[in-house]
């Protein structure tokens, strides 16, 4: 029987030790986004948390054992976006708040990094799936955009809640949002898995990034998938 299978077992195993890390991180970065929420601080732009990165990824597959989750969600301009769509090209699915201040825009920094680092033609393709339902409208994907002066290889993937709740679970992002009234105005923060996952141009999963990274090692990671094809 299947469930005997050892094979079986140890993917199984796999996927829970890999569904803990995640939920690791995500509350870590929860309990620190949430002092910083509550902080006295006029902005957190300036601020540059967790300086230190890690070497290297949380975690990598071989060529063909685990192929990316599908999706189908909509980019900044309303465009359909899909993974199948990018088939033929690397692509980095990553995980962020169009609303963030602190965190998302500087890995949407290293992301551009990770693109400026290959040539015309052998960039791969970044899609920034958001984890921020209250955020999704058209002019704060296009005001991101442009502050964070993101690489033409960027674009967003947005959907109803019900769609993109699907992604996050199939890449086993951990989303975590709650709301506080403060002079009347409702306020939503969100706390959520800080992941970004390297696939071929065949659509399987080669690397898992967890922040805080450094963009050479995506780089190293990207460079090796163009050595092995």
């Amino acid at each position: 029987m299947a469930a005997s299978d050892p094979s079986v077992a140890a993917r199984r195993d796999s996927l829970t030790r890999l569904r803990r890390l995640l939920w690791i991180v995500v509350l870590a970065l929860a309990a620190v986004a949430a002092a910083l929420f509550f902080a006295l601080r006029p902005s957190h732009e300036s601020s540059t948390p967790f300086a230190a990165s890690s070497a290297g990824p949380a975690a990598t597959w071989a060529a063909g054992a685990r192929p990316a989750p599908a999706f189908n969600l909509l980019d900044e301009r309303g465009g359909p976006i899909s993974l199948a769509s990018l088939r033929g090209r690397p692509v980095i699915v990553t995980f962020i708040d169009p609303l963030c201040r602190d965190y998302c825009p500087i890995e949407a920094q290293r992301l551009n990094a990770v693109a400026g680092a290959f040539p015309q033609g052998s960039k791969p393709a970044i899609v920034a799936v958001s984890v921020n339902v209250y955020g999704n409208a058209r002019a704060n994907l296009l005001l991101d955009e442009r502050k964070w002066r993101l690489t033409p290889e960027w674009q967003w993937a947005v959907g109803r809640p019900s769609s993109l709740a699907r992604v996050w679970d199939d890449y086993h992002v951990q989303v975590l949002a709650t709301s506080k009234k403060i002079a009347g105005v409702t306020v939503h923060r969100i706390g959520h898995t800080e992941a970004a996952y390297v696939i071929d141009a065949n659509g399987f999963e080669r690397a898992l990034f967890l922040w805080p990274y450094r963009a050479q090692d995506v780089v190293q990671a990207l460079r090796g998938l163009a050595r092995a094809s």
